[in-house]
Order: structure tokens, then C-alpha cells, then sequence
């Protein structure tokens, strides 16, 4: 009966989440049906005993958790629990890792550089999208031509779980597209790519990563520099300009203010060490 029950619950969620959600909440529901020998049987104790068991690190147990915490509101949902054993569960403190974003001069020096590579166009466009528009790598692939409006200077983006929101660029953004597009772009085997390789099709996330990791080692930038930077520095160079954190939510598309919330942290820690070597006083700030 579990098994079956998961498998409905899996299948509804496919509908509305990614599909790497539904292979990790498979995954860890099947180490539960195996936990329980199959039996419908969610107690808080056979739960607790499944968590101490398959959650070998901090991360994991949070994640399993997540996913039963998921699975047993579809439960309540659909009439099969009345009530909710994973109330008394607490998920184990992590200490969230704080992502790393350039300063607004090492994100100029990256995208100011001459233009270099096969594609430099191309690479310039993409880079000056990513960082304006706050694109993850996945999110710049998907894009085709149609969906950038240059009259608006907007973009309309497919996030996590298809969900679509829309992303603005500036001034700087729309002069490298429209000379990617005018100039290098290939005309597309199928479909309508935005950003196209020399064959005309799709170019790949890892492309996105090599042009990234390229154009940051020749900017002299560290070298964990990722497509993920240039995102999270978009988040933190506009909440260093005033940007209210509810617009920035919705520029990222995070579900939950909370996700957006660490940034905030970024930019405090930002005026922080602004404050302590510009301000006379500022000792012990």
C-alpha cells in the first residue's frame, strides 16, 4: 500500500515540480517504504528511526525530511492521515554557506575586457545577460530569440519547475545582444535558440561554465567564478543600490523571501568592511 501511495504522490508532483525533485524524492520515499517494509505505517518513532538511519549528514537528514514532511501534507490532503507525525521531527541546524559574488569593479573588469574566443559575441552577450538579468546557467540555454523584448528591455525567463517570471536588462546588455545577433549569431537547425553554437544549435550548460570560467581567468578573477556568480551578484549589487528585497525575489523567481534573504547578509557584511576601513571611529563595528 505504501508503495502505491508514494508512486500517486510522486506523480502529482511531476506535474508542478522539476524532474531531478521527483528522482530525489523518489529516492529517499523508496529508502522509507524500505525502512517500513513496505507498511503504512508513519508513526513519529518509525520515522525518527528512518532519519537516524538513512540521514547520515546534517544535509541529507534535512532533505529526507523535507521530503517527508512534502509526502505526509499529500497524505492529510487526500484523507489518508488526520494527523501530521513529522511535527515532532527537527530538522538538524545547518550553517548556510553564504554564496560568493564579485564586487561591482570585478564584475567590470570581467566584462570589460576586449572580446576574445571564437565566439566573442556571443560570449559577451551571454555574460552581460547572466549578470543583468540574474540568469542561472540552465536558464540561458533554454532562452530563444522571441522571448527578449529590446524595446521593453526585458526578458521572459523559464525558471525552476518551468515556472516562467520576467528579468530586465539595461543599456550595456541590449548593445552586446543586438550585436550578437546582428553579427555572429547562426541561424538555428531547429527551434530558436537565443544562444546558438557554430552548427546552429543549443549551446550547453557546460558551455555556459567554459565561456564563464575563460573570460573570469583572463579578468584575473578567482577561480571559483561560476555562471552561479555572476547571479549572485546581480542579487547583491542591486540590494547594495537600494533595491527593495521583494523586487530582487522576484527578479531571482525564489518561491520564498527567505531564499532571497541571504543576500541581505551579503550586503550588510559589504558595508561592514566599508565602514571599518573608511570611518575613523569605526573600531570594534
Amino acid at each position: 500500500m505504501l508503495d502505491a501511495l508514494i508512486q500517486e504522490f510522486l506523480d502529482g508532483l511531476a506535474a508542478r515540480r522539476s524532474a531531478h525533485t521527483v528522482k530525489s524524492y523518489g529516492s529517499d520515499l523508496s529508502q522509507l517504504a524500505q525502512s517500513l517494509d513496505g507498511e503504512f505505517d508513519l508513526t513519529t518513532e518509525r520515522l525518527r528511526a528512518y532519519l537516524r538511519k538513512y540521514g547520515t549528514s546534517p544535509v541529507t537528514r534535512a532533505r529526507k525530511l523535507s521530503a517527508l514532511r512534502t509526502f505526509v501534507k499529500f497524505l492529510k490532503a487526500t484523507g489518508r492521515l488526520t494527523s501530521d507525525p513529522t511535527e515532532p521531527l527537527d530538522a538538524p541546524i545547518q550553517r548556510k554557506k553564504l554564496p560568493k559574488a564579485l564586487s561591482q569593479l570585478q564584475a567590470s573588469d570581467l566584462l570589460d575586457q576586449p572580446d576574445g574566443g571564437a565566439s566573442p559575441l556571443r560570449d559577451r552577450a551571454l555574460l552581460e545577460l547572466m549578470y543583468a538579468a540574474g540568469l542561472r546557467a540552465a536558464e540561458t540555454v533554454g532562452l530563444n530569440a522571441h522571448e527578449v523584448d529590446f524595446k521593453e528591455r526585458a526578458v521572459m525567463v523559464r525558471g525552476k519547475g518551468n515556472k516562467q517570471r520576467m528579468s530586465l536588462f539595461g543599456q550595456a546588455c541590449a548593445e552586446a545582444l543586438e550585436a550578437y545577433m546582428r553579427h555572429e549569431r547562426v541561424q538555428p537547425r531547429s527551434g530558436a535558440p537565443l544562444f546558438t553554437n557554430k552548427w546552429g544549435q543549443r549551446i550547453t550548460t557546460r558551455t555556459v561554465q567554459n565561456v564563464v570560467k575563460r573570460w573570469a581567468t583572463r579578468a584575473g578573477l578567482p577561480p571559483e567564478t561560476s555562471p552561479h556568480t555572476l547571479r549572485h551578484s546581480f542579487a547583491t549589487h542591486l540590494l547594495d543600490g537600494g533595491a527593495d528585497l521583494k523586487s530582487v525575489q522576484q527578479l531571482l523567481g525564489h518561491e520564498s523571501l527567505a531564499t532571497t534573504q541571504v543576500y541581505t547578509h551579503i550586503s550588510i557584511e559589504r558595508l561592514k568592511k566599508t565602514v571599518q576601513q573608511a570611518h575613523p571611529r569605526s573600531k570594534g563595528v
